[in-house]
């Protein structure tokens, strides 16, 4: 299968390593076409996993958007969500019929860039599927070498719109056979890992990572006290999951710690074997604030106001690193009130989200 991967980071060089691998004729896309010259003079990416290293030649690596999304069945764009809005402009004037966009994981970034590409001009039949994690855990270790620690084994993923869900699923599925459907990409964004795991390792180690000059938040950084409330954040987006007549399985992080029933099955043992981790984490600008608590906590706690459900962790993470930020929160840019969506009933929701726009 013909797949574009869109990004420059972990999981892009990961992905696009991983379907090669797989035998499908991958092309890398990089806006920096300085970063990417050491992957295009060499023509593959070294490749590190349990199976050893070894180099994986790509069939493309480009900065031309156009190249990249040229017959491409299925696009992956496994980038930060916070740079989902430029590579939605870039993407816009090339996309066409038939195309599948996956978002692992979303933020509710498969309606957001929707919304974009549509309001840009260009109405072709597009489907856009989102997940709740990376399908990797995986950490780059040079200019064209990544290493993955573990692979997701199950993918929950949401579709808009979610008329499209069979059909999509059935494409992305070629590439990562533990995508299964969990309904609406509103059920897809809730399934989101990353601002139930981050917004809590990151508040309750603010002293040590401001402190240490390198700090692992998944060793050290993860004791019990960190762990409740991780839970109780947890519970409160299952709640919201049911208030919205979402069905499970819900996957609860808690099984990313005590068994492999999670998405990656027994992957914190690993991660923290691994030492990738143990990184310096500047907590104004990392990811962890800027994508999974400005973004998507604050979408989280969002639609937890408009289900009617209490959700006093989210809200009070979300004042916090607003605290320390110095600006509030509530009303981020994917906030259900910032999308249009709030004021519509469940039912006029619902069919929003399985119709498209």
């Amino acid at each position: 299968m013909k797949i574009a991967i869109l990004g420059g980071g972990h999981g892009a060089y990961a992905a696009a390593a991983d379907l090669s691998e797989a035998g499908h004729a991958v092309r890398l896309w990089r806006r920096d076409a300085a970063a990417l010259r050491p992957l295009l003079e060499a023509g593959s990416i070294t490749l590190k996993d349990a199976s050893g290293s070894r180099e994986v030649p790509l069939a493309l690596a480009t900065a031309n958007m156009a190249e990249a999304l040229r017959g491409a069945e299925l696009v992956v764009i496994p980038s930060p969500a916070t740079a989902q809005q430029d590579i939605a402009r870039a993407m816009a004037p090339h996309l066409v019929d038939g195309q599948v966009i996956f978002l692992p994981p979303g933020t509710f970034g498969s309606y957001s860039m929707a919304r974009q590409v549509a309001a840009s001009g260009n109405q072709a039949d597009l489907a856009w599927a989102e997940t709740g994690t990376l399908p990797y855990l995986a950490r780059k270790h040079g200019e064209r070498e990544v290493n993955v620690t573990v692979r997701a084994i199950r993918l929950p993923s949401g579709v808009y719109p979610a008329r499209k869900s069979a059909a999509a699923l059935k494409v992305i599925r070629q590439a990562y056979p533990g995508v299964h459907a969990c309904g609406d990409a509103l059920s897809g964004a809730l399934m989101n890992a990353g601002p139930i795991i981050h917004p809590p390792l990151m508040v309750m180690n603010a002293a040590a990572l401001q402190h240490f000059e390198r700090w692992d938040i998944h060793n050290e950084g993860t004791q019990r006290a960190v762990r409740d409330v991780t839970d109780r954040l947890d519970q409160e987006r299952i709640a919201v999951r049911e208030a919205l007549g979402h069905s499970g399985p819900h996957y609860p992080l808690a099984d990313h710690y005590n068994n492999d029933q999670w998405m990656y099955g027994d992957a914190h043992r690993q991660l923290v074997k691994s030492g990738d981790w143990r990184e310096q984490i500047d907590l104004y600008s990392h990811r962890y604030i800027t994508e999974d608590t400005e973004l998507g906590l604050a979408f989280l706690a969002s639609v937890a106001r408009y289900a009617g459900v209490d959700a006093p962790i989210a809200h009070g993470l979300l004042a916090i690193v607003g605290g320390f930020l110095g600006r509030d929160l509530r009303g981020g840019p994917r906030t259900l009130e910032a999308l249009g969506l709030s004021s519509l009933t469940p039912a006029r929701l619902q069919q929003r989200l399985h119709d498209g726009q």
